[in-house]
């Protein structure tokens, strides 16, 4: 019998799941088919592939050998289609990109609007991700690009440095330093009540480890998941924030206040894969990226 794409992704689903019943669900076909078609595979190639003999299905040693080969060769045929239907005039395109979180906040909304400005035949896929998630998809090939900080990096992860980010304090209209300019000794802020991003946050841990170098103790009166939710309290109330300055520039209420010393800045990088294939979607989206990490420098 000879080897069919499917019986790759048949073994694969079997293995995610552990449950030829559960796989054959997600395949949406029988599970006695299932069944045949496995065994069939595993006659193909000369060895038993899944252990039937547990309370869930695992692989052999050989299966588990096998496996490593057909998800990679899985990815390839996914980069092999891309590339085939993969139009160069843009007029259509699909993007797969993903971002850490603080961006969401004033970077993809204007990198969006430009690449539908400049190729509206292109769809973006839009994924809010941790960096190490974000990694991890993109050696899957889950993703084309992402949107993070500078390495270390995963193996086989390389990166093209855009912009550098600063962060400060931000404060809304009810905030006495509010239109004020100069410069606040980050000493000032002990004991102060401020609103910060939760610690599932990086930045959380990047503005944690400034005051704690300078032996300052903020009072966190509240936190929060969502920089959306930060910035509306930080409007309505006289609490402080800290957050990367840019999220100020369109948000008239909002007002950088300078710390002294200043955080350490970051460099925002854009990531892919190593030697992955990159559609004209990909390259047309590094372009533009480009262009607005420069507008923004200004």
């Amino acid at each position: 019998m000879a080897l069919e794409l499917r019986h790759l992704r048949y073994l694969l689903a079997v293995a995610e799941h552990g449950n030829f019943t559960r796989a054959a669900q997600e395949l949406r076909i029988s599970q006695p088919t299932l069944s045949q078609q496995i065994k069939q595979l595993e006659r193909t190639v000369g060895v038993q592939l899944l252990d039937r003999t547990g309370r869930s299905v695992r692989p052999t040693d050989a299966g588990t050998a096998y496996l490593h080969h057909a998800r990679r060769a899985i990815r390839d045929l996914a980069a092999a289609d891309r590339a085939v239907h993969d139009l160069q005039d843009l007029s259509h395109g699909h993007l797969r990109l993903a971002f850490t979180p603080t961006f969401t906040a004033y970077l993809i909304g204007p990198l969006a609007a430009e690449l539908h400005a400049r190729h509206p035949g292109i769809t973006l896929d839009a994924r809010e991700l941790n960096q190490d998630r974000m990694e991890s998809a993109l050696l899957a090939d889950e993703l084309d690009l992402g949107i993070a900080f500078r390495g270390p990096h995963l193996p086989g992860i390389t990166g093209t440095d855009l912009f550098t980010e600063t962060l400060g304090l931000v404060v809304g209209p009810r905030h006495p330093r509010a239109g004020r300019s100069e410069p606040l000794p980050v000493t000032d802020l002990d004991g102060q009540p401020l609103a910060l991003l939760s610690g599932d946050f990086a930045t959380r841990g990047h503005i944690d480890a400034h005051f704690a170098r300078h032996r300052t103790t903020p009072t966190v009166a509240v936190e929060a998941n969502s920089i959306t939710a930060l910035t509306e309290i930080v409007r309505r109330t006289p609490l402080a924030t800290v957050l990367p300055d840019a999220i100020t520039h369109d948000q008239p209420q909002l007002h950088p206040v300078p710390l002294t010393p200043a955080l350490p800045s970051r460099t925002v990088t854009l990531l892919r894969r190593e030697a992955a294939y990159r559609s004209a979607a990909a390259r047309a989206f590094t372009s533009l990226t480009r262009d607005c990490a420069r507008a923004l420098a200004r």
